[in-house]
């Protein structure tokens, strides 16, 4: 189980990297300004910085290892709903980054980019039979959301030993945290087995010990907004679980723990703050008997490796005033930043000006609105906002859009999907390579169905 490669590297984060990555991104931008990506024709682009997924995807390898003995086998899988892209996952596999796989699209996608059925994790409360079965005949290891579905692994395996590692799901009920929508350890959490309820436990004590090849606990507590605290207790709970299912088969039958993901993000600032390093040796701290060796471990971290390398660049196309306040119009908005606009107290984004030749703008901060180009009056990237004067033809930066912004794009509008490109800085400047390419208006108008414009028409 242990991951593809695993790069020789330290947690050591000099003072110096977030100027660093601020730096790479400043001459990003204006390369994508000076170069065409960005303009008039293409208003909006998503830029991704390849070093510092990277430099993130070191930071976790080195976190467990200080923590786990030599040898122990550590699986970490990248979470694909953060970053559903082929290059991403490619580039992530390369570092030695699996996947976790939430339905047959992101299976899909993993397997394009090329990534082992043995680094693989699926993990869904609405797994279908299809689903199951063809995970179970590539060995991609699978955590049982409830009863129902473990009923149909059952009927599945029969009795040939599975050649996918198989677990369950628990719900540690510890709590959530600041994002209702986002807690997964809540008492009435829809994911996994609530193992507090009257007669749960006891249920998968005996579910494991009547099936041999149960193998695996899943739980997954964090997510931003949730304390490493909090998290690090749910993980807790489960490792107990484990070590009494283990006492009562009379061996050690849980022999991984997949403790899932959820380290939150800084969207506040550069610092790249927690880091996999203070979550890991709060683990340590925590549930020592899970890292000393005698478990395998699986660790589903999506956003915290990709939010701080990503931006949404954003032509501003007019601007005018209302109720004395000025407001900036770019092209960026709910398409790509639907949590912002529908929840912007939970997720605020930090965005800089730059000039019409992609130059950070300098001058006294002013406050504005930033919007975005969809018809209803909520899309807003920032209210109120202080910032150098926009003008048409600058541009907004829009920060820490990694994970969950550009790769999740929202149809409102019918507004196309925008290019997104990976970059890498030298000494010779800024290189760009494709990651996705932006959506045509031709596939936009199949999408909405127009090779059957006439099917709804009487005959």
């Amino acid at each position: 189980m242990a991951s593809e490669t695993a790069p020789d590297s330290t947690d050591v984060r000099p003072s110096t990297a977030p100027r660093t990555a601020a730096l790479r991104r400043e001459q990003a931008v204006r390369a994508a300004v000076e170069s065409g990506i960005a303009g008039a024709r293409t208003p909006i682009v998503g830029l991704l910085d390849i070093s510092g997924i990277r430099s993130s995807a070191a930071a976790l390898h080195s976190a467990f290892a200080g923590v786990t003995p030599p040898g122990t086998p550590v699986l970490h899988a990248f979470a694909v709903k953060a970053a559903p892209l082929v290059p991403v996952l490619r580039l992530l596999r390369a570092e030695g980054i699996g996947a976790e796989v939430a339905s047959p699209g992101e299976l899909a996608l993993a397997r394009a980019a090329g990534v082992r059925p043995s680094h693989t994790v699926l993990d869904s409360p609405a797994k279908t039979p299809a689903e199951l079965r063809e995970a179970l005949s590539l060995g991609i290891a699978v955590n049982a959301d409830n009863p129902q579905e473990l009923d149909r692994i059952d009927a599945l395996v029969g009795s040939d030993p599975p050649s996918s590692p198989l677990g369950l799901r628990v719900n540690p009920q510890i709590g959530g945290g600041s994002i209702g929508a986002l807690s997964t350890a809540t008492a009435t959490s829809k994911f996994g087995i609530a193992l507090r309820d009257d007669g749960a436990r006891e249920w998968v004590i005996r579910a494991c010990l009547d099936r041999p090849w149960l193998t695996r606990l899943h739980t997954h507590s964090g997510s931003q907004g949730v304390p490493l605290a909090l998290m690090a207790e749910g993980v807790r709970a489960v490792h107990e679980l484990a070590e009494e299912i283990n006492t009562a088969a009379g061996r050690q039958q849980i022999d991984t723990i997949d403790i899932g993901g959820g380290l939150p993000v800084n969207f506040s600032s550069d610092e790249e703050t927690p880091r996999y390093a203070d979550y890991a040796r709060l683990l340590k701290e925590t549930a020592p008997g899970l890292l000393d060796g005698r478990y395998g471990l699986v660790t589903e971290f999506g956003r915290s490796l990709l939010a701080k390398h990503g931006t949404i660049l954003a032509r501003v196309e007019y601007t005018k005033s209302s109720g004395g306040r000025p407001i900036a119009v770019t092209h960026a908005g709910v398409q790509v930043a639907t949590r912002t606009v529908y929840a912007p107290e939970s997720w605020p984004l930090r965005i800089t000006a730059h000039d019409a030749d992609g130059r950070p703008k300098s001058g006294p901060g002013v406050a504005q609105d930033v919007a975005g180009p969809a018809c209803f009056a909520g899309d807003l990237l920032a209210e109120d906002r202080e910032l150098p004067l926009l003008q048409p033809g600058d541009y907004a930066a829009v920060l820490d859009t990694g994970a969950y912004y550009f790769a999740h794009h929202y149809a409102y509008n019918s507004l196309a999907r925008p290019g997104i490109y990976g970059f890498s800085t030298g000494p010779d400047g800024v290189r760009f390579t494709v990651a996705r390419d932006p959506q045509t208006m031709e596939e936009i108008v199949a999408d909405a169905g127009g090779g059957h414009r006439d099917a709804l028409l009487p005959e």
